[in-house]
């Protein structure tokens, strides 16, 4: 047993530093990305404290607060995708899918008609009116898919998400009609999963949450690993499951909603990056946790660099590079797993 739980603690170490480096090549081709290109020496230099203006303004005001921007959401997706999974024990489970971002997108609709005004120290009031919206809903979607005697019905739960996120969003759309024209650009864009956060004040907005609560999440995945167990056999070992299911269900969904808040309505990256990891890493949470985290910043990083090259000087959303494999995913999961949604419904 022991030796077992060496393999895959050595085999979780091995995966995240072949991740770490991965990331690390990709955010170095993502700095050069751009209608103007850096070298990755210029890039070096500049980051070392040299460099011209030019290639100093290029990297730190335009180039590094979107990065960071997309390297915080990614973690963040990633790692409330794998607490969804959890908790609902649904492997659909993703914060889009289940209509979480959709109650985002609401709170950001509510922001922007009060204040219309998205820069400056006011951008760091987005994330709270985003997380307010998404736990509305999550909180009405996980009423509505409760049984108090069979519990949490998988099959339905993404059943209810979806007809949820379809009039959630369809009330969006009705009240982003109401904004004046620059606002209304800005909150079609949004919805799209364009990432906007590109100045540091967005940084500082999105920052607290991840550096806060992922290391949470973290320190409670044993209650994650219970809830695989079921209900019944959790709480036989001591473990308050409603308790730890409310808690853990609050974490994901600020942490998802304060991801897509500066980064934009992106969707899927909660549902690849558990998958993928928990087949790199086992099952145990502690393990594949921060797996999720570092493939969640590799796919959206990624996703934000290619959007940003393909069709230069017209950038691709990000979320739409995202959807294009996610979609396909999302069908391979949903045809795999359709016995057993039918034998837990």
């Amino acid at each position: 047993m022991a030796s077992l739980e060496q393999k895959r603690t050595t085999r979780a170490i091995l995966v995240g530093i072949i991740l770490i480096t991965v990331a690390a090549a990709v955010i170095v081709v993502s700095l050069n990305t751009g209608t103007i290109r850096l070298s990755p020496s210029s890039i070096w230099r500049t980051l070392l404290g040299g460099g011209s203006f030019d290639e100093q303004l290029i990297l730190f005001e335009y180039r590094m607060p979107r990065i960071i921007i997309t390297l915080l959401a990614g973690i963040g997706l990633g790692i409330s995708g794998a607490v969804l999974q959890g908790v609902s024990r649904n492997s659909l489970a993703d914060p889009g899918i289940l209509g979480i971002h959709a109650g985002a997108a609401l709170g950001l609709i509510m922001f922007v008609s009060f204040f219309r005004n998205m820069e400056g120290p006011t951008a760091l009031l987005i994330p709270m009116f985003t997380f307010a919206g998404g736990a509305v809903i999550s909180i009405l979607i996980f009423m509505l898919a409760y049984d108090r005697f069979k519990g949490m019905i998988p099959i339905r739960l993404i059943l209810v998400g979806i007809a949820v996120e379809a009039g959630v969003s369809a009330l969006t759309l009705f009240l982003s009609l109401r904004l004046d024209e620059d606002t209304y650009s800005f909150a079609a864009r949004w919805l799209a999963g364009s990432v906007w956060g590109r100045e540091w004040v967005n940084v500082w907005a999105l920052l607290p949450w991840i550096v806060l609560l992922v290391p949470i999440v973290y320190l409670r995945s044993r209650s994650l690993d219970l809830f695989a167990l079921g209900d019944e056999t959790a709480a036989g070992v001591g473990s308050h499951v409603t308790r730890n299911r409310v808690i853990m269900l609050a974490l994901a969904v600020a942490l998802s909603c304060a991801s897509v808040s500066m980064a934009g309505g992106i969707g899927f990256i909660g549902l690849i990056a558990p998958h993928i990891a928990r087949r790199l890493a086992g099952p145990q949470h502690r393990h594949f946790l921060p797996i999720a985290a570092l493939i969640g910043l590799v796919i959206l990083v990624t996703a934000d660099t290619v959007g940003r090259s393909i069709f230069q000087p017209n950038a691709i959303p990000a979320g739409v590079v995202v959807a294009a494999i996610g979609g396909p995913y999302f069908l391979y999961l949903l045809l795999s797993t359709k016995p057993n949604s039918r034998r837990n419904s």
